[in-house]
């Protein structure tokens, strides 16, 4: 059954917002894994086992800064016994047809640190490596949604390999699906290989994940 938070961020992908209102929205979260918040411009989805009231007692109306800001997030966090993890800049594109114009390998070795934390946060995890440092990952994260990673080592750095290992990603989900990448806001080599990649900017978020599960 799709979720509530699925389908606002499935709305929020295909650029239909909710309303930009200075409100909070409180849902139910999708999984026991999946706990935390998303911020659109005006507007907050805070998805965790919480009563809206406790939320609505956090945060004051019109403080739009205050579902990221870390008073709530550290308050989110003792009510959940979670800790927050990076706040990030989410962005979003459409698959594309064929296959991808990058040489990739597909392997199963899950000894990489990407992959080790992608299996902490995503379901049916795939990787493929190219021959110069680069390592892609996708898999479902959040609300089931398709989720990219993307490592560049070595050699791989400073020649566009990001960039090309993310726009390769978007061929290799199914038709009519979106991609969703998440980047560090001060990661600028990251935010721009996404969007010089076809990724569009969505809004910001922050999982809640269990103590000393950061990363």
């Amino acid at each position: 059954m799709t979720s509530e938070l699925s389908k606002v961020l499935s709305a929020a992908a295909r650029g239909c917002f909710p309303p930009a209102d200075g409100s909070v929205t409180v849902l139910p979260p999708p999984s026991p894994r999946d706990v935390g918040v998303v911020s659109f411009t005006c507007h907050a989805v805070v998805f965790a086992d919480v009563e809206p009231s406790w939320v609505h007692d956090r945060i004051a109306p019109g403080d739009l800064a205050g579902p990221l800001s870390p008073p709530f997030l550290t308050a989110l966090g003792e009510r959940t016994g979670r800790e927050a993890n990076n706040i990030d800049l989410a962005t979003v594109a459409e698959a594309l047809p064929g296959p991808p114009p990058l040489e990739l390998v597909e392997t199963r070795d899950r000894s990489h640190p990407r992959i080790v934390r992608a299996l902490r946060h995503r379901d049916e995890v795939r990787v493929w490596t190219t021959g110069d440092g680069g390592t892609l990952v996708i898999g479902r994260g959040v609300a089931g949604r398709w989720e990219l990673a993307v490592e560049v080592e070595g050699a791989g750095q400073g020649r566009g390999l990001g960039r090309r290992l993310a726009h390769a990603a978007r061929h290799l989900i199914p038709a009519g699906e979106r991609l969703w990448a998440q980047a560090a806001p001060g990661n600028a080599r990251s935010v721009r290989a996404l969007l010089a990649a076809g990724f569009v900017p969505v809004g910001a978020e922050v999982l809640m994940v269990p103590i000393g599960g950061r990363g």
